[in-house]
């Protein structure tokens, strides 16, 4: 029970390892604020929790619904000790098929979104040394052809993780992220087109080519043990729970 007492947000809640999350956290004590656009699916994650977990609809592209998140944890629960950003969307294809459209998606939603629920949630982080744990990616650390926004929305994550693992190291805050593979999500069953050179994106990612994916409950794993106190001296890392994809 590391997180008995504990308040938590937890973004992209709704399916894959946001849900896995947000489980791990309820299971060990925590009292867990979900969000997510997909409102149906929320109900259903809420539903599956029970009563320590409290659904609220979020989109972490606008800044008012990421403060009125936060500021629903602390309402409810009268602080904020852990935040989980979870929530993010994949975009396989060529460059010249990437207009600005769909990269603003991908980089809004993934990077900027990260970075809003952290400023929403920080002052109250501080008042009880908390802890941030981001998404990022495999992706965030290696190159994935015919991956470039997520790729580089990835990398800013890390970027972004380090940076504020730094900023308020002598707060008490602890912010890391986790590198995860493929994992046997929603998001990444859906991403792949059929245009692209599959050879060369399988020598980045070798998990798609029959390479067992992971579980979403094995990167839920890591973000549990990252926002626990037995992860009180890791601040800024980028954390790879990718079998080995970005060794060598």
């Amino acid at each position: 029970m590391r997180f008995e007492g504990k308040s938590a947000v937890v973004t992209g809640a709704a399916s894959g390892i946001g849900l896995a999350v947000a489980q791990r956290l309820a299971a060990e004590g925590a009292r867990v604020v979900i969000g997510d656009r997909n409102v149906e699916g929320l109900e259903a994650a809420a539903a599956s929790i029970g009563d320590a977990a409290t659904p609220m609809p979020l989109d972490v592209a606008d800044e008012a619904s990421c403060n009125a998140i936060v500021a629903k944890a602390v309402e409810l629960h009268g602080g904020l000790d852990v935040l989980c950003n979870i929530a993010g969307v994949l975009d396989f294809g060529r460059v010249a098929d990437l207009d600005k459209t769909r990269w603003d998606r991908v980089v809004t939603i993934n990077l900027t979104g990260t970075y809003l629920m952290a400023r929403a949630a920080l002052p109250h982080l501080v008042a009880r040394r908390g802890t941030i744990v981001n998404m990022a990616s495999a992706a965030g650390l290696v190159g994935i052809p015919f991956n470039s926004a997520y790729t580089a929305s990835k990398h800013g994550v890390v970027g972004l993780t380090k940076a504020l693992a730094l900023e308020f190291s002598k707060e008490g805050v602890r912010v890391n992220c986790v590198c995860p593979t493929g994992v046997k999500t929603p998001m990444v069953a859906a991403a792949p087109p059929e245009n692209i050179d599959w050879e060369l994106v399988m020598r980045a990612a070798p998990w798609l080519d029959g390479g067992e994916q992971c579980d979403p409950e094995d990167i839920a794993d890591a973000v549990a043990f990252l926002a626990s106190h037995e992860a009180k001296r890791i601040t800024g890392i980028a954390f790879p729970v990718d079998g080995g994809q970005t060794a060598g």
